[in-house]
């Protein structure tokens, strides 16, 4: 059933997930939420909904746009279900903001495969990425996938690696100016932000344990699938979907690097997710494993989201 709903891109479809996601949010929120809202703070919890409502459009975008998924509803799903398994994200704002512009750095990285406009290009994806390392530092590691994108595509010519670096001194500048001239502590922030802890530090509640360790298995079972898969799939899209893994593997790195081992912290990974859980399923042909394997994926996402309440 799940895969005939989501095989074909609808309207319908989105206005579904769209639905349940503000379901899934407000029901979080209410859980959650213990002390009165006052105004700021319910201007922020929109400002997450609205923005992961877009992060939503913005995935399913570039999986059409550039062939990443046959044309089906299936990356906005699987983002959804991934949303799920982490629902703590839904209270943090930083990182789902910053999440959501190396989405647009993603966007813009994925476009190049058209060989068009490619040093803007270049230099919009990096900006979007130092941008978003502004509320999440370690976002800031997403600006390797820009270098692997110009090895792929425009190696050859040498102001394309220069591109990046004039982005950093642009989003420097704007910083450093707005940080004086408004007398804020955004530099301080930043400068203490960025720190590192390797050390894996797991969560006392055993649901958040649980929801790792399953996401954990499905991430390599979905990414392995796609390495040895990728001799099946059109040569025109190897650069593409091989900027997935890379994305992936970019992801997890913020996780293990980040101080904080919290669950949410895994958000960078939930495109590549999505697209890795989207490749698995159109790669395989039999109808029946294919309802199995999305129906387990996505009763086990409402499982642990239920769970974490």
């Amino acid at each position: 059933m799940i895969p005939s709903l989501f095989n074909k891109s609808r309207p319908i479809n989105y206005i579904i997930i769209a639905t349940l996601l503000f379901f899934s949010f407000l029901i979080f929120q209410i859980r959650n939420t213990i002390d009165p809202i006052s105004v700021s703070s319910f201007i922020e919890k929109v400002s997450v909904l609205v923005v992961l409502v877009f992060s939503l459009f913005v995935a399913n975008f570039i999986a059409k746009r550039n062939g990443l998924s046959k044309d089906s509803s299936y990356p906005f799903l699987f983002y959804f279900i991934v949303l799920l398994f982490f629902p703590s994200v839904f209270n943090q704002v930083n990182l789902v903001i910053s999440s959501f512009f190396v989405l647009l750095a993603l966007r813009r990285l994925f476009s190049m495969q058209s060989m068009q406009s490619t040093k803007e290009k270049i230099f919009d994806a990096s900006l979007w990425i130092f941008v978003a390392s502004l509320f999440h530092f370690w976002a800031i590691l997403f600006i390797i996938l820009v270098f692997v994108s110009i090895i792929f595509h425009v190696s050859g010519d040498y102001r394309n690696w220069i591109l990046p670096f004039i982005a950093l001194f642009a989003v420097a500048i704007i910083t450093i100016f707005f940080s004086l001239a408004l007398e804020t502590t955004w530099l301080e922030t930043i400068v203490n932000s960025a720190t590192y802890n390797f050390k894996l530090e797991f969560s006392s509640v055993i649901a958040q344990n649980s929801a790792l360790l399953i996401y954990s298995f499905f991430a390599v079972l979905f990414l392995f699938s796609m390495i040895f898969s990728m001799s099946k799939r059109p040569l025109i899209l190897h650069a593409a979907f091989k900027k997935i893994i890379y994305a992936m593997v970019i992801g997890v790195l913020i996780y293990l690097i980040s101080p904080d081992k919290s669950n949410e912290n895994l958000i960078f990974t939930f495109f590549p997710m999505a697209i890795l859980a989207t490749g698995f399923v159109e790669i395989t042909k039999d109808d029946f494993w294919k309802q199995i394997i999305m129906g387990i994926f996505v009763l086990i996402g409402i499982t642990v989201f239920v769970f974490q309440l």
